[in-house]
């Protein structure tokens, strides 16, 4: 029996997948077609096609900084030039991958409001700039693939019935059953629109600015593969799938994690996959934890996940002292299989999500857990519910002040918490991705807060270089202290083999002040116990209840031995303790 080859099997993938999309959709289009359309945009042939290796393409050498492109500016130079230097000069040894979030023209959000994908925002840089980064680091672009901006051109052919966009656009009508519709806004679903074959109302599940495309349309989807090629051509490897869960849309059903929208991610992954091997996708999908693992699919779909649960759970755990939900959540996560990962964060240019800790957090503890936010000067973002109820679905705030003790002016116990909070994080499986202002300890902006008037504006400080370098320069400020604490965890975290992202992971059951887990490598010869008091009082662990096997333990992070194995250890307040049987083992 003759082997299929690669690309024989890719065409038959890509085949069985449009079939799941499109079987319901009405249309004169032509599966068979669209398969060679797609294959072409993607330039794959039998000459060029990869052969799928299901392996892990990341190790315990990943971290990522999560940044805009203009966080750190100076004088007469292009911003996307004074961050690749600051990362050289800065960063070199604790982080290898960067996610520069949108960097194309937009009119709103921050970037997330694209007008056209095939360019580079003049006033960031050029596509040179992006490149030279991609040579340096694991670079991650964000695929904008749910909504474009209504000043796009795109969005105005469909205004005057032109292509390209004449049919790019999913309208509905207000006479369709919406009531169940699922999205993170309280604004109105539907926008009223004028176009040359008379009134539409086009749908936009965050703003009026962010028109949701058409996947119906398969002109879209080949669209955003060509896309892809593109960005891959330009250096890209990692791509964030942002807002995925809302992509397929359909009146009457919540219009959020639909079977299409899973296929396309499937799609996606495939003809990824084949035309560059290393190349990765994760999925964006801010909703309860349950919803947000659907997103791995059977080890087909995302390679990876954001982490979305781990945020709000971490931050309550610490401003209360007690794990226990952080124990009962990592109870239920599933290892990640060959090929697929966890990506892990704390903090993000948004905020902290609440609908990942739905289910998982009971309506007092996320109350309890918002007003603390408030008193440290956060702000809440709000989405209408089913009901017409509005509830918070985000608290907007740096998380160098969600974790700070508001009536302490002492900022000591700020940074030991931002410190163990980042120990942990970096300890779980899964690959790290740390906002830069958490790397930078940066606070809340409340100028920025009140110049642009929302409420995400609060954690997104745009640092002059100089500026920061003076406060980096200056070892006893907090953002020093912070940045060279966490770019120590990093570098003693990456010569750990068992700290791999798909090392294996066991919870360990000790009280609830103290969290605790413990990883093993793949060779099955290192293991680290990972140990964190996440309380404001000095907790005692014996050693007896980890149940340590080998007689010598050392702590990476302190380099202190534990030999005796009876022996009990107070940690003092927010310490953390990485206990290996075997340093540095790579």
């Amino acid at each position: 029996m003759a082997l299929i080859s690669p690309f024989e099997h890719l065409t038959e993938r890509v085949k069985h997948l449009l079939h799941q999309i499109y079987e319901d959709v009405s249309g004169d289009f032509d599966i068979e077609a669209l398969v060679e359309i797609l294959l072409a945009e993607m330039r794959l042939s039998e000459e060029s096609t990869q052969p799928l290796a299901h392996k892990n393409v990341w190790s315990q050498h990943d971290a990522w900084v999560i940044t805009y492109g203009d966080t750190i500016v100076s004088e007469d130079e292009k911003p996307l030039i004074t961050l690749g230097r600051f990362l050289d000069q800065n960063l070199s040894g604790a982080i290898n991958g960067v996610h520069v979030l949108p960097f194309y023209p937009y009119s709103s959000d921050d970037g997330f409001a694209v007008l056209d994908y095939s360019s580079v925002n003049e006033t960031l840089g050029s596509w040179g700039d992006i490149q030279a980064l991609a040579s340096r680091y694991s670079l991650m672009a964000d695929l904008v693939i749910n909504h474009c901006s209504s000043r796009s051109l795109w969005f105005q052919n469909f205004l005057k019935g032109v292509h390209p966009g004449a049919d790019y656009f999913y309208t509905a009508s207000p006479d369709d059953d919406l009531s169940t519709v699922v999205r993170p806004r309280t604004s109105p679903l539907l926008q009223e629109v004028d176009t040359a074959l008379g009134t539409r109302h086009v749908w936009c599940t965050f703003s009026h600015d962010q028109v949701d495309l058409d996947f119906r349309n398969p002109d879209v989807l080949r669209q955003f593969v060509s896309i892809i090629r593109f960005y891959l051509d330009m250096g890209v490897r990692i791509f964030r799938l942002d807002a995925v869960a809302f992509l397929w849309k359909q009146a009457g059903t919540p219009s959020i994690n639909l079977p299409q929208t899973h296929a396309v991610v499937r799609l996606l992954r495939e003809l990824m996959e084949h035309a560059v091997s290393e190349s990765v996708i994760i999925t964006e999908t801010n909703i309860p934890n349950i919803e947000n693992l659907s997103y791995f699919g059977n080890g087909n779909e995302a390679h990876g996940v954001y982490n979305f649960s781990l945020p709000p759970l971490l931050l309550h755990a610490l401003v209360g002292g007690d794990c226990t939900h952080l124990n009962q959540w990592m109870m239920g996560m599933p290892p990640a299989k060959t090929g697929t990962t966890y990506f892990n964060f704390i903090a993000s240019h948004d905020g902290i999500g609440l609908r990942p800790a739905e289910g998982l957090l009971d309506d007092e503890e996320l109350q309890s857990l918002i007003v603390a936010m408030e008193e440290r000067g956060g702000r809440l973002s709000r989405r209408s519910t089913a009901d017409g109820d509005s509830r918070v679905y985000e608290i907007n705030i740096s998380l160098f002040d969600a974790l700070c003790d508001p009536v302490d002016e002492s900022i000591d116990t700020g940074i030991e918490r931002m410190v163990c909070a980042h120990a942990l994080m970096f300890a779980l499986a899964g690959i790290p991705g740390i906002y830069i202002h958490s790397l930078l300890g940066t606070r809340n902006d409340y100028e920025r807060l009140e110049h642009l008037g929302y409420n995400r504006a609060i954690n997104r400080r745009q640092w002059s270089e100089s500026e920061l370098l003076a406060q980096l320069g200056d070892e006893s400020s907090s953002h020093a202290r912070v940045l060279t604490d966490l770019k120590n965890l990093l570098s003693i975290r990456q010569r750990q083999s068992a700290f791999h992202p798909n090392a294996a992971q066991f919870l360990l059951h000790l009280h609830k002040e103290v969290f605790g887990f413990w990883r093993e490598s793949l060779d099955g010869r290192q293991r680290i116990f990972c140990l964190f008091n996440l309380a404001g009082t000095p907790q005692e662990v014996h050693m007896a209840d980890l149940n340590l096997v080998e007689p010598y333990w050392v702590d990476l992070i302190s380099g202190q031995d534990h030999v005796d194995r009876n022996q009990r250890v107070l940690l003092r307040p927010y310490q953390s303790l990485w206990l290996t049987n075997l340093p540095n083992h790579q």
